[in-house]
């Protein structure tokens, strides 16, 4: 393996490889160095949401880019990431109806397949959900969900088709620094340099941005799941769905599964090292309620499967996207449970700045680390008032 690149990407997730991705495809040598395996950590976890429900708009605009990516997998990028169209239904509570219409113009201007539903709209999409606490709710027909390791995986193959390398099971330990450029990265397995270094390392990026004398304010945020085999009169599929009113979102798994996962209850602050191969104790019992709460019919379901999983979390819960530090240092990280989606395009977009200055697909300028200094958080123009997007 070589010890000299153009650009060095910690991190083997989503974010990581599709960087890689965009950067091979400009012919920039990159290498991308992950501690464990691909997609081994929160984008192996993740629960793999393709939908463009945000109430921030730059958030949307990303969604909406990437989508192109899942809808169009194998012309754009080669191989499989999974997707599968299953529609996506955004449930509020009544009282936050009218941000919800907003939200969905905002989605609309933008161009993606939005609309807005009446329960009994929602009773014909999803027959055996209980709606009676439903006013409005917005329905995307041509979102679904997609396979975060095989996704990873692709992206990853594609861009080592184009020269880049990947090394697992690789820690680093230390970031070079020259003057105020970074040169490259220190490691379990030898020293590498390159004129530009990404920081994609999730649940880490906070201790990866120490080591170049940033200071971030992120820290780790827990996320269970569980699966549970659907009762066949659930027929073989259901919309994806994020339940505002019950703190939940779920979706379909193929082989009759349904995923659940919560947006409450969820530790901040906790090892990213701490064990995930179960859910917390106390979590199943929680989902297995709120899941039928919203499908009663649930209740004749039986548990598959559950574990954990960490991601890097932000004071505004959103993403952090720029330099930052030493001069070729890059942040691409603090996704807060909600990166998954937006990958594809994230990763035009660094690389877009990093090579022309500043990034064309999305204005990527509102997750500039500085917001953080300044004090000028990223709140959406009609939230939910959520503490977990």
């Amino acid at each position: 393996m070589k010890t000299t690149y153009d650009a060095i990407i910690i991190g083997g997730g989503i974010h990581g490889t599709s960087t890689a991705f965009h950067f091979s495809r400009r012919g920039v040598r990159a290498l991308v160095i992950e501690k464990d395996t691909l997609a081994s950590q929160a984008t192996g976890r993740s629960s793999g949401l393709v939908r463009m429900h945000y109430d921030l708009e730059p958030e949307s605009r990303l969604a909406w880019e990437s989508f192109q990516y899942f809808r169009d997998w194998e012309q754009r990028v080669g191989g499989d990431c999974g997707f599968t169209r299953t529609g996506f239904i955004q449930i509020v509570k009544p009282e936050f109806s009218r941000q919800l219409e907003a939200n969905v113009r905002m989605h609309q201007h933008i161009g993606i397949p939005s609309l807005l539903v009446r329960a009994d709209d929602v009773r014909r999409l999803a027959p055996t959900f209980a709606t009676g606490d439903i006013e409005l709710a917005a329905y995307e027909p041509e979102s679904g969900y997609a396979d975060p390791s095989a996704t990873t995986t692709s992206l990853m193959n594609a861009a080592r088709a184009e020269g880049a390398q990947l090394l697992q099971g690789c820690r680093v330990t230390a970031l070079q620094v020259r003057g105020d450029k970074v040169t490259g990265v220190e490691t379990s397995q030898g020293t590498f340099s390159a004129p530009i270094v990404v920081n994609a390392a999730g649940s880490w990026a906070g201790e990866v941005a120490h080591m170049a004398g940033v200071e971030l304010p992120i820290t780790t945020w827990r996320h269970d799941t569980m699966f549970i085999n659907r009762p066949p009169e659930l027929g073989p599929s259901h919309p994806a769905v994020i339940d505002d009113p019950n703190s939940m979102y779920f979706r379909p798994e193929t082989g009759g599964l349904t995923l659940v996962g919560l947006e409450d209850g969820n530790p901040l602050g906790d090892s990213p090292d701490g064990y995930v191969d179960r859910a917390q104790p106390g979590f199943v019992e929680r989902a297995i309620d709120r899941i039928c709460r919203r499908i009663p019919i649930m209740e004749q379901a039986s548990l598959h499967s559950d574990h954990g999983g960490y991601d890097g979390i932000t004071p505004d819960q959103r993403a952090v996207i720029g330099q930052a530090g030493p001069q070729g240092f890059y942040l691409q990280c603090g996704f807060s449970g909600t990166g998954f989606k937006i990958g594809p395009a994230v990763g035009a977009c660094l690389v877009e700045l990093v090579l022309d200055g500043a990034a064309q697909t999305v204005d990527i300028s509102p997750f500039n680390p500085r917001r953080f200094e300044s004090g000028e958080l990223l709140i959406g123009e009609h939230s939910y008032d959520q503490t977990w997007r």
